[in-house]
């Protein structure tokens, strides 16, 4: 539970300074490092996860989550960069091993469930 908690407030971190300046309507960049690098992981995240939806329950989820989990570890290795507390630090090298681990479970899934690609046309 507390690496939830610790997870979700990583992910906040970069959603509430991306929408702090969307609110404003000023594009999201400036303030430091950090800051750079978690709205960047956050903006390719939520743009990688505008999939085009096929229907296919299964399908969907697994094309959405494989850029959600990719953010999650764009995020920890922001904190690897640049966080210090060791508590942190150790969640984030924890997340990436995880995530990783997942998203290539989910990369599997994913090409198993992709219909077979057409024959080739005669010539």
């Amino acid at each position: 539970m507390r690496r939830l908690m610790i997870a979700a407030a990583l992910a906040g971190l970069a959603g509430a300074a991306l929408a702090q300046h969307a609110h404003h309507g000023a594009p999201a960049t400036g303030g430091n490092a950090s800051t750079r690098a978690f709205q960047a992981a956050n903006e390719r995240m939520h743009r990688d996860m505008a999939i085009r939806f096929t229907g296919d329950a299964d399908r969907d989820f697994l094309a959405g989550m494989i850029p959600h989990h990719q953010g999650a570890i764009a995020m920890a290795r922001v904190v690897l960069e640049h966080g210090r507390d060791p508590e942190v630090r150790a969640l984030a090298e924890s997340i990436i091993r995880d995530q990783e681990r997942e998203v290539a479970q989910m990369q599997a899934l994913l090409a198993r469930l992709s219909p077979p690609a057409p024959p080739p046309r005669p010539r």
